[in-house]
């Protein structure tokens, strides 16, 4: 079979700086998929990655992991999809299907794992993700974008969005009003103030400045901001929260936050910071309070969320540009100065 050649922009060493790259796709078996890249969110850990600050990275490094395509190919034995569809591809793209986790829509838990980018295949061959042309991916780790959710808009879903919808399910369909937190407002966070509001949750969102305010309450419909650096704000809020949905990828201290939980509370960590973060032991044993973690979702999870976000007619918050444009962003992503996620026009970029 004659080798596909793909084109994208790539990281070459720790500083993080994308620049075009060229790569062949890895041969096609008989329950892939070929997609042509449409559009590519732009998350957090694409730049840890990138830095070598996460796990041990494989340079050319290709990142992307919230991929949006369109089906070119399909394998013989592939009967999910047809060519033409509009699909997504999230966080992996394999696992080993046998185990526990994979047995139980649990497989983003699988031990053997294979991430959409800097990651090896079953054949050896490295991922690459979808800061490219197109991709190959097994038919299990492919998702339908539901046909009045707009392809741009689905980005941001197939892991911010994922990532805060999975740990938020166990507190869907309560008979009492839910009150959660959400800890940081970029781009899982924003996503977790939309989908507990249409969850029914009494929301409230904690930031470090009160430079979000009016967004938080106005434009996304929190009902409640909190800074976390105003004492009065925080004492105010004290022992009122049922869950905090942790979305702060960057060192921050837990004791105050703690502090905003009811006995038998939730903080729920879902951001990969590269340092270890603390805590006092009193802090949760007086309260009975526990702190846990989540990772992604699920790929029913991912299908969910989805047909959630189009029956509800939701809407993410993007700003679109050019993969050209991509270290520009990530630079912006670092100041905070996107509202509330940046998502890539790949097919409309010039990759080669």
């Amino acid at each position: 079979m004659e080798e596909r050649k793909a084109f994208g922009w790539a990281a070459r060493d720790t500083s993080g700086f994308l620049s075009p790259f060229s790569f062949n796709l890895r041969k096609m078996g008989s329950e892939d998929v070929v997609l042509k890249v449409l559009y590519c969110g732009v998350d957090h850990t694409d730049l840890h990655q990138m830095r070598n600050e996460i796990h041990s990275t494989n340079y050319p490094l290709v990142p992307g992991h919230e991929v949006v395509g369109e089906v070119v190919e399909l394998g013989s034995e592939v009967k999910k999809f047809r060519v033409g569809d509009i699909v997504g591809v999230g966080c992996i793209v394999g696992s080993c299907g046998e185990c526990l986790y994979c047995q139980s829509n649990m497989e983003q838990y699988c031990p053997k794992t294979i991430f959409t980018m800097n990651d090896t295949y079953k054949d050896g061959s490295l991922t690459r993700g979808g800061f490219s042309s197109a991709m190959v991916v097994h038919q299990r780790f492919v998702v339908r974008i539901p046909e009045k959710l707009a392809p741009e808009q689905a980005a941001p879903l197939l892991c911010a969005g994922v990532t805060a919808y999975s740990p938020l399910k166990q507190f869907m369909g309560s008979d009492r009003v839910v009150r959660g937190g959400i800890l940081g407002l970029g781009g899982v966070g924003h996503l977790g103030v939309i989908i507990a509001k249409a969850m029914g949750h009494h929301v409230t969102v904690i930031s470090s400045s009160n430079k979000k305010r009016e967004e938080a309450l106005e434009i996304l419909g929190a009902d409640a901001f909190i800074v976390g650096s105003n004492e009065a704000e925080m004492e105010g809020a004290a022992s009122s929260l049922d869950y905090i949905l942790d979305t702060v990828p960057a060192l921050h201290p837990l004791h105050s936050y703690l502090s905003l939980l009811k006995v038998d509370g939730k903080l729920i960590i879902v951001a990969a910071v590269p340092q270890p973060l603390q805590f006092d032991a009193v802090d949760i044993i007086l309260g009975k309070r526990s702190i846990s973690g989540s990772f992604i979702g699920s790929m029913e999870e991912t299908q969910e969320i989805l047909e959630f976000w189009a029956d509800k007619d939701l809407t993410t918050m993007i700003e679109i540009v050019k993969l050209d444009y991509a270290n520009k962003a990530f630079e912006r992503m670092e100041k905070n100065d996107v509202r509330f996620r940046f998502v890539l026009d790949v097919a409309g970029s010039n990759l080669e």
